[in-house]
């Protein structure tokens, strides 16, 4: 390989102090997380997400189960729903310009922040308390010369570095079961421009079904976070200038990839949680897409 065409390595994230002992321990969660669920499923395409899936089964594409390729089509198609996932989001961000500012709130690996840049041509800045996280998305984004348009940083998602009003639009992807919603959202109205977009795909505890059933606390214990209430989520957007657009009750969509996902190599443990509190009405997948005024 010639000098003019090696890559000179990155310099190293800076890594704040967390606030709290809690932001601590989520950070190291996530820093030692490798998960072959995450992994396996971003290397189909190089797309590295850390969230679920949405849409029906393509059991064309999946073919025999007793077919010696079977597994790796069930991997390709989990991660073709996965992305499925993000691109909803991305089609609730409204109209994104090319010199836009959009901000990956939780940003994981890195996944959502690829395609909305790919989608819109767009600067992303995602944000994450995992300094493994924000080496691996600034990787990618090398890889795929958009380094100078998709960056990631560690930092709470609580208390960004961007300037007030600098966002077209936001989110957070299956990330804001780590916070208080009220802190949250005090942040996206910040740094949001009037009259601009955020949007949230995540899970929550039913009020109806009354208090969060046991499968809540499974899924809270498993990945140490703190699943907040669908009333929870509107009431702190009211409270910070964001109205909700959209709300699309998302659990139906989500029940295949689940379903799925159980008879794969690729159990976590946490299926059954899922599925069952999903089926009985305890735990819905919602998406809030809300402007701020």
């Amino acid at each position: 390989m010639s000098s003019s065409n090696r890559v000179a390595p990155a310099a190293p994230v800076f890594v704040p102090a967390p606030t709290t002992p809690y932001q601590g321990d989520i950070a190291r969660y996530w820093d030692h997380e490798a998960r072959p669920v995450n992994l396996r499923l971003g290397d189909v395409d190089g797309l590295y997400h850390h969230h679920y899936g949405i849409g029906d089964i393509d059991h064309a594409a999946l073919g025999d189960p007793e077919d010696s390729e079977y597994e790796k089509k069930l991997i390709a198609e989990l991660h073709r729903l996965e992305s499925a996932q993000t691109e909803l989001l991305l089609d609730h961000l409204g109209a994104v310009q090319r010199e836009d500012t959009l901000v990956d709130a939780g940003c994981g690996r890195g996944g959502s922040s690829v395609m909305a840049h790919q989608r819109f041509g767009c600067h992303v800045e995602g944000v994450t308390l995992s300094a493994k996280q924000a080496d691996f998305a600034n990787r990618r984004a090398r890889e795929l010369g958009i380094e100078d348009h998709v960056h990631a940083r560690v930092c709470n998602m609580l208390s960004t570095p961007f300037e007030t009003g600098q966002a077209a639009a936001s989110w957070n992807n299956e990330s804001s079961m780590y916070v208080d919603l009220h802190d949250l959202f005090a942040e996206h109205c910040r740094i949001l421009a009037v009259g601009g977009r955020y949007v949230t795909i995540t899970g929550c505890w039913n009020p109806r079904y009354g208090q969060p059933s046991k499968w809540i606390s499974q899924i809270n214990a498993h990945f140490e976070c703190n699943i907040h209430s669908r009333r929870e989520y509107l009431r702190a957007m009211a409270d910070n200038r964001l109205v909700p657009q959209a709300v699309i009750d998302l659990t139906p969509a989500t029940l295949p990839y689940w379903e799925l996902r159980a008879t794969s190599s690729l159990v976590t443990g946490i299926e059954e949680a899922f599925i069952n509190s999903y089926k009985d009405g305890s735990f819905q997948y919602l998406l809030i897409a809300a402007d701020r005024v």
